[in-house]
């Protein structure tokens, strides 16, 4: 696919020849953006954010300023990161070896993050992978991820725990009896234990 040509890409970003970046995406003042990352159509890559090598972003994304999202991180279609929250990707890290090299690709496997359509990772959060954020989902500013979130789920805290729910919207959901509904949509959703279901 390549760059497409409604791309705007500010001249201070490094933006690999490598990437594939959809219609109308646009990589802001010294983002970067490694070889084999794709990224969707209608996407703000934020000032400084860093998208790493074979990272796969969807369609109508937000990175915003500082956000460091590490391979091998999968975000889906609608996904919000805000500024300097940070997508990991090594369980045990270490700068270098039992005998004292520096460690190189070859000493570590990379773990992921995942995150779900629609899902909003809030302003300095950090997602400790392997964990998988669903879709919907918002995880608070400064909140520390170790462990799968749900979707719908409203997470906050050190490490976060889930306070609610939040609907398609991100607005918190109100509880109505045995179900959750939006104030706004007037979406209602029904839980089950640790998940949340949309009712037809």
């Amino acid at each position: 696919m390549g760059i497409a040509a409604s791309t705007v890409i500010h001249p201070s970003a490094d933006v690999d020849v490598r990437t594939d970046i959809g219609e109308g995406t646009r990589v802001w003042h010294l983002a970067q953006v490694r070889e084999g990352a794709r990224i969707g159509a209608g996407c703000n890559i934020g000032r400084g954010a860093y998208v790493g090598p074979d990272v796969v972003i969807g369609d109508s994304c937000k990175l915003q300023n500082y956000a460091l999202v590490y391979e091998p991180a999968r975000l889906g279609d609608g996904v919000f990161i805000g500024p300097a929250a940070v997508l990991t990707n090594d369980e045990f890290p270490r700068a270098a070896n039992l005998d004292g090299t520096p460690k190189t690709a070859a000493d570590w496997d990379e773990v992921a993050v995942v995150v779900g359509d629609g899902a909003s990772i809030g302003a300095r959060a950090v997602c400790v992978a392997p964990v998988t954020i669903g879709a919907f989902a918002l995880v608070a500013a400064g909140a520390v991820v170790t462990k799968d979130v749900a979707p719908h789920a409203l997470v906050v805290g050190v490490p976060a725990r889930r306070i609610g729910w939040v609907g398609r919207d991100g607005r918190p959901l109100v509880r109505d009896g045995d179900d959750w509904i939006s104030a706004t949509s007037g979406e209602r959703y029904r839980q089950d234990g640790e998940s949340l279901t949309l009712v037809p």
